[in-house]
């Protein structure tokens, strides 16, 4: 039985989407092997679609001082903290196959803190988590600390950036209920 890519809100057919939404639909439909969900259940307010994905695309697919596997750790641990289920395995997924580790996600979506990462990765997600929890209490105690591992202002911006943006992207996806595609259960586990 199939399920729904979302629970609280309807999800549009694609061949009603405005083109530019299906075509890249269809692109990642092309590119995956499948639809995640995430694109069915934003598809709903397509003016919002495509704003979100312009900022998910300028954050997450850039080159910069943050590999794209740091950047999905930052999803992972933040998600994790948020406790949105979508996020922390969907990115999981993408964490596992962009830093070609079948063990990092978990890692860090159950205990970053345990996780086999650098000292630096961890200074990244320990100021991505304060940036995710307590944004308000960001000092320059907390820039110097994440600076000392080597990470410039624009890593900064783009640790903060990334955290912020999936705050918000954790709570639609727990607001509409949205259910990981099963196909994200399985990616990246074992090698090719």
């Amino acid at each position: 039985m199939t399920q729904p890519a979302a629970k609280r809100f309807p999800t549009p057919a694609i061949d009603t989407l405005p083109d530019d939404i299906r075509t890249r639909i269809l692109a990642v439909q092309e590119k995956s092997g499948f639809v995640p969900n995430v694109f069915l259940s934003l598809a709903y307010r397509p003016d919002e679609f495509r704003a979100f994905f312009a900022y998910h695309d300028a954050l997450m697919e850039k080159d910069g001082g943050l590999t794209k596997a740091e950047r999905e750790m930052i999803v992972v641990a933040t998600s994790s903290a948020n406790q949105c289920h979508y996020c922390v395995i969907a990115h999981g997924a993408i964490l596992r196959i962009r830093a070609k580790n079948p063990e990092i996600a978990d890692q860090i979506a159950v205990n970053y803190r345990k996780a086999d990462i650098t000292p630096r990765q961890r200074a990244m997600l320990d100021f991505a988590m304060k940036v995710s929890q307590e944004a308000n209490k960001v000092s320059e105690a907390d820039f110097a600390e994440v600076a000392g591992h080597g990470f410039s202002d624009d890593d900064i911006w783009d640790i903060t950036a990334i955290a912020a943006f999936f705050a918000l992207s954790n709570r639609m996806a727990n607001v509409t209920s949205m259910r990981p595609n099963d196909e994200f259960y399985l990616m990246g586990r074992l090698p090719k």
